[in-house]
Parts: structure tokens; C-alpha cells; sequence
């Protein structure tokens, strides 16, 4: 509270020196124009008055401009290895990398959003601390293989946002993680996916030490899956009039389109002051065809997406495939203004509709008006997925190169249950999904829902754990050691797994114990570097448990990784030393 009270005062000084400023270019004749090029917000955008649907932070304040960079063309021209063109906005050395951002945008007309009110929803997250073993063994929790979170992050780092700016509730830990690939062990023959454990000293911890559970299911190519029955509910609101909305959406899934195939059958519904079936049950190789009515939309009017979701919901159940992927997908800014429009509506609506068998994905779009809050809500009941779409780069990787994990599910109602022996461990503190927590119980009811994963997915779970051999406090409570039990000490825990195969109601179980042999002073790339991001996230979200993490450390902990292998790694790399230049 105290940060966003300072963070309001800034913002009030700010935009009265800017009032001022802009009266005075109106006396003396002179007018602004967008030039494109980095939203610099220098004022912050944060306040926590107005509460959306659950507990959740409203946003009530713009950035200082509304300019949009299609995928941070002028940031990257400050990396020392970048070359840009200002001229042609392209990187002629790096034409098909990561940073090649060319803007998208340039046959749509200028629009000053300068002055819109910022009216961004988060979720508030309540962090958890550490667990004493002795009087709980048992971490509960539901798999998530979202990763909105990270680009909507990486969309404002671009645009300008310090530490300070960054909205409370926007950092979600898991999400980060999950957003790279890693190099995990696949699974073994008959089971949806392979475990990988490792544990290591903590780089923020010298009392502690960090224990990483890696998730991989085996990657598919796209035109070998079963055949698709997709239904894009677009938004065309006059909410997405700006160009990464609308404008982006319809790139976007024009990049889909052309992945289908004579196999599939697309529908096409929109929504805006009520909804209208565009297309529906059309060959999935008449490319044109989708595309053009995709490219034919336009924005405007209010926003009834609750009617949208039941009308796209009953096309999907028409032409339902038996064995496909059955699935709608969603692209919005979350603004559900008609209809059903609190969380917990659109949360009843979702639980009853997915009954039908037809999975829900969520494509965020744009900026200043998201509703983040819902858009998860959605996803995390509709049983599918949640992205954040800030370029046509994470289109394509969303869309494209990871088309099997974002529309092929492999395993339902994904539960973990990690048993932590109390003769090794004597507390633990889970990072991230805080929004996934379940109760012990829950574990074993099928009844009970959690998160799906799809094919080529991974999920990493990151826990810091205090060992009996180590005494800590963390704000001022004292582990106790657990002691008069005769478990065997060269276990350290049990990671237990619940899932269900797609459209199964019965639950399987598999169990990996994990002893002393998986501590390495050496970890291994991959949990380097999955230390290094949950770091970054713990400073981004001023953690209490952050220990001795710093911008600077992560920054040279990065430093010792090898990362250009991995385009997207590497971009991590950039986008922390742009916070912290930022």
C-alpha cells in the first residue's frame, strides 16, 4: 500500500507538470503527433482503488503516451549487438531472429490513445511463506502452463515501466518460469509425460537451498494430431480499436489459419454490442476464405463476450469431432462490459459449458485495458490455456511454433502433491502459484478441478526449502527441526502426480521420490536458469523473501548461462537489463 501511495503521488506530480506543458504547446500553436518508437511511462500507472469482480487492482491512471511498438524495435536498437535501421524500422543483421521486430501496422491509421485512462485488472496475490514439515508434509497444488504473464511483462518493460510501475498482481512467478522450455527428461512409454529433479544451493539464500520439479510431454507435429474443430471468438469491441488489438489479432490468426488443414473446420464468431456468427464449419484449407473475414472485421460498439462465449460454445458442440481437439479460442482485452461480467459469472458460465467436452484458450490483447483477472479466470476453468499476444513474434510462437501445447491437451486435471520428509526437510516455501493452491484433500477427488497440459508443454516448479542441518528465520519465526521419526534420510521428498487422460473422469496416479543423489553443487543449465527468472521474479514483485536477490545479481548470475542457443532466453537476458536500466 505504501508503494502505491508513493507511486500515486508521482504520478499526480507528473501529470500536472505534463497539463502544464501541454497547455503551453496549445498557446504558443505548437501541436504533438505520435512518432512511434518506446512508451516511456515515467509517471507509473498504478493505484489500488476500484476493485473488479474477486479481489482484484484497477488500474485508473494513463501512460504518459499511447504509442505502440510492435515489438520494441527502438529498445533493441540500444542492445551493443543490435543493428537497427531507423529508416526501414527493421534489423537488417538480425532479419530472422527474435529481435527482427518490423512494424506490423503501417496500413492502419493513426490514433492518439495518449490520454485514454489506464483500467488494467490484476488479480492480488497473496505470497506464501514457509511451511514448517512437522505440521504440514503435504504441498498441494494444480499444474499451470500459462504464460501471459511474461509477455505482458516484457510489453511493459518495453514500454518504458520501472520497478515502481509495475502493477501489483501482474507478476505471476509460475508463469515466468513456464514460459521458456527446458531440457527435461520425456516421458516413458505409456505415461503423458517425463519427471526431472534436481536440487542446488539458493543464489539468494545462503540457509537454503532450492529444489526444481520439471513436467515434459512429448512434442507432436501439428498435422499428425487429430483433427480440429476450432471456433475463434474475436472481440471487435470498441475496446480493440488500437493497433495491438484488433489490428494484431487479425495478423495473428492469419498466421493460425494458414497451420490448418482439410482435416480441421473453423467457425468464426464476433462480438462487440451483441455477437454474430461470421463463419462457421468451413474447411480448414480455405485459407482465403478464413482469412479474409478475419481481415474484414472491425471495431466498435459495447462489450456482451458472456453472449459470444454461449453462441461459440453451441457451434463448437455442432460440429463437435469425436477423438479431436475441440476447442474455442478466445481473443479479447477481457473488457466484458454486456451480460454475464464478474468473475465469478463468467466463472459459473465457463464450469457449466465445458461439460460439452470443448476445450477454452484465452488470447489477451493490448494495453490500458486489460482485464487480466478474467482473461485467467476464463482460461483456468474453460480447461485450455492463457497467452498474452504483445507481437506478431509471440503469435507466431504461440500460434505456430507451439501449436501442439497451446491446442493438443495430453493430460487433464494436472494435480500435484509433494511429501516432504521431515528427517531431511524441516520447511519449504513453494514459488509462484499462489492462484493454484488446493487442499490436501483435493488432491485425491476427481471431482476437483485443475490445470490442463498439452502436447510438448513443460511445467517448472521451483520450491526453497530449509534442511534439518540448517537453522533459519524468516521474519522472525524459527524452523524447528523435526525430530523422533524413522524415515529414511535419504529421501528428501516424494513428488506425486494426479492426472486424467482427455475425456476420462477417473484419475491415475504416478510418484517419484527424490533422494540426496539429485544435489549438485553444479546445477545444470537449465535450473540455472530457471533460478535466475524465479530471482527476477522475486525482485519485480519486491518479495519478502527476495533475500539477498538484486537486479545486478540476476544480471550476473545470467551472465554464467549459456542462453544463445535459445532465442527467447536470450531475450530474458535483455529485458532484465532493460528493467534495470528502466
Amino acid at each position: 500500500m505504501k508503494k502505491n501511495m508513493k507511486k500515486n503521488m508521482k504520478k499526480r506530480s507528473v501529470c500536472l507538470l505534463m497539463a502544464m506543458m501541454m497547455a503551453c504547446s496549445v498557446m504558443s500553436g505548437c501541436g504533438s503527433s505520435k512518432t512511434g518508437g518506446v512508451h516511456n511511462t515515467t509517471g507509473g500507472t498504478t493505484a489500488d482503488n476500484g476493485y473488479g469482480g474477486q479481489e482484484s487492482f484497477t488500474l485508473n491512471e494513463a501512460p504518459m503516451d499511447g504509442s505502440y511498438d510492435a515489438g520494441g524495435t527502438t529498445a533493441e536498437a540500444e542492445r551493443s549487438d543490435y543493428a537497427y535501421d531507423s529508416a526501414t524500422n527493421s534489423s537488417p543483421a538480425k532479419s530472422d531472429s527474435l529481435y527482427a521486430h518490423t512494424d506490423v501496422y503501417d496500413c492502419y491509421p493513426e490514433y492518439d490513445y495518449s490520454y485514454e485512462p489506464n483500467t488494467e485488472e490484476y488479480n492480488a496475490i497473496d505470497e506464501m511463506g514457509f511451511t514448517s514439515v512437522a505440521l504440514s508434509p503435504l504441498s498441494t497444488f494444480s499444474a499451470d502452463v500459462d504464460t501471459a504473464s511474461y509477455s505482458n511483462l516484457r510489453r511493459m518493460v518495453e514500454d518504458g515501466y520501472s520497478l515502481e510501475d509495475i502493477p501489483d498482481g501482474a507478476v505471476r512467478i509460475e508463469e515466468l518460469l513456464n514460459y521458456f522450455n527446458y531440457d527435461y527428461a520425456g516421458p516413458k512409454k505409456g505415461e503423458p509425460f517425463g519427471v526431472t529433479t534436481q536440487i542446488a544451493d539458493c543464489p539468494w539464500n545462503a540457509n537454503t537451498k532450492i529444489a526444481m520439479i520439471g513436467l515434459k510431454t512429448m512434442d507432436i507435429d501439428f498435422s499428425e494430431a487429430p483433427a480440429s474443430n476450432l471456433v475463434f471468438l474475436l472481440d471487435v469491441s470498441g475496446s480493440m480499436y488500437s493497433d495491438d488489438k484488433l489490428p494484431l489479432l487479425q495478423k495473428s490468426f492469419s498466421l493460425l489459419t494458414e497451420e490448418l488443414t482439410a482435416k480441421d473446420k473453423v467457425s468464426i464468431v464476433v462480438y462487440a454490442g451483441e455477437d454474430r456468427v461470421v463463419m462457421e464449419g468451413v474447411n480448414g484449407s480455405s485459407h482465403k476464405e478464413i482469412t479474409e473475414a478475419i481481415n474484414s472485421l472491425e471495431a466498435g460498439g459495447s462489450t456482451a463476450g458472456s453472449a459470444g462465449l454461449i453462441t461459440a460454445y453451441k457451434i463448437a458442440e455442432k460440429y463437435f469431432i469425436k477423438g479431436g481437439n475441440n476447442r474455442v479460442i478466445l481473443a479479447t482485452d477481457g473488457d466484458l462490459n454486456v451480460g454475464l461480467t464478474t468473475q465469478e459469472e463468467l466463472e459459473n458460465l465457463i464450469t457449466k459449458e465445458k461439460e460439452s467436452g470443448v476445450y477454452l484458450s484465452v488470447l489477451g490483447f493490448g494495453k490500458g485495458n486489460i482485464k487480466d483477472n478474467k482473461m485467467e479466470t476464463l482460461a483456468d476453468k474453460g480447461n485450455g490455456n492463457y497467452s498474452y499476444i504483445d507481437s506478431l513474434t509471440e503469435a507466431k510462437k504461440v500460434l505456430v511454433e507451439e501449436m501442439g501445447a497451446t491446442l493438443v491437451t495430453v493430460a487433464e486435471d494436472v494435480k500435484f502433491q509433494v511429501e516432504f520428509n521431515p528427517a531431511v526437510v524441516a520447511g519449504y516455501r513453494l514459488i509462484g502459484y499462489e492462484n493454484r493452491q488446493l487442499a490436501e484433500q483435493d488432491f485425491a477427488d476427481d471431482t476437483k478441478d485443475a490445470g490442463e497440459i498439452g502436447a510438448g508443454h513443460t511445467v517448472t516448479v521451483l520450491y526453497e526449502i530449509v534442511t534439518t542441518d540448517a537453522t533459519a528465520t524468516y521474519s522472525g519465526t524459527t524452523l524447528k527441526y523435526a525430530t523422533g521419526n524413522e524415515l529414511p534420510n535419504e529421501e528428501w521428498f516424494t513428488v506425486n502426480v494426479r492426472y486424467k487422460k482427455p475425456g476420462t473422469g477417473n484419475s491415475l496416479l504416478l510418484s517419484y521420490p527424490v533422494d540426496k543423489k539429485v544435489y549438485v553443487e553444479n546445477p545444470s543449465n537449465d535450473m540455472q536458469f530457471a533460478m535466475a527468472v524465479a530471482e527476477f521474479g522475486l525482485v519485480v514483485t519486491d518479495s519478502s523473501y527476495k533475500g539477498d536477490a538484486t537486479m545486478r545479481s540476476v544480471i550476473d548470475r545470467l551472465k554464467g548461462i549459456d542462453t544463445k542457443s535459445d532465442e527467447y532466453k536470450d531475450e530474458f537476458c535483455y529485458l532484465v537489463r532493460r528493467l534495470e536500466k528502466n
